[in-house]
């Protein structure tokens, strides 16, 4: 198979798949490191964003390349433990296709070179893998390249005012802290964000 300009997106769409799999029924109601969105939200939101970026990829615009995210509140489907998955799958081999990284695209109704497209769609999946393991209790472990790549995305340029990231304020973390609490720290989250006993 040729080799994509960018990373497979493979480890993180089956990572993101193990993380919803170990998701119960109590749980969909709970609260999330993203303040607006319930478990069930968010899961439906990856579900969405899986759809969005697998068409970007495939240069295939319409409304689901062109609606911005938040539009509308996203909902749940019934047959989502089944439908999420399969949309995981079609994400990782729309970006493995020849021609993937080339060109510009469309997502979330914003233009961009496709070579970086695909690095923010590796980086939602990162971040809100990491939002639902920790909303859920479970473990979560990210390979290198993954987090090298969004740490690189979402670290501001030198000459950028204040301290607003992608998706808010960045959350100062040490230096030499784990490279997973600094790319959560840069994406507006605290890192030792716990759901509430339950």
């Amino acid at each position: 198979m040729e080799k994509t300009q960018g990373n497979d997106l493979g480890a993180a769409t089956a990572r993101m798949a193990r993380v919803a799999a170990g998701i119960g029924d109590e749980r969909l109601g709970d609260p999330t490191p993203c303040p607006e969105y319930t478990v069930g939200d968010l899961l439906a939101h990856v579900a969405e964003l899986s759809v969005a970026f697998r068409d970007a990829a495939r240069k295939d615009f319409g409304p689901t390349t062109g609606t911005p995210p938040g539009a509308e509140r996203p909902v749940l489907g019934d047959e989502w433990r089944t439908e999420l998955p399969k949309a995981l799958d079609a994400l990782a081999a729309a970006w493995r296709e020849p021609g993937a990284w080339e060109g510009d695209t469309q997502a979330g109704g914003v233009e961009m070179p496709a070579a970086v497209m695909g690095r923010v769609a590796l980086n939602e999946l990162v971040i809100h893998g990491w939002d639902l393991a920790r909303a859920t209790h479970q473990s979560y472990e990210v390979d290198a390249a993954d987090l090298a790549s969004s740490e690189e995305l979402l670290t501001p340029e030198e000459d950028a005012p204040g301290d607003e990231g992608f998706f808010g304020p960045i959350v100062t973390v040490p230096a030499d802290g784990p490279a997973l609490d600094r790319v959560i720290g840069l994406s507006g989250r605290r890192p030792d964000w716990r759901p509430a006993a339950s």
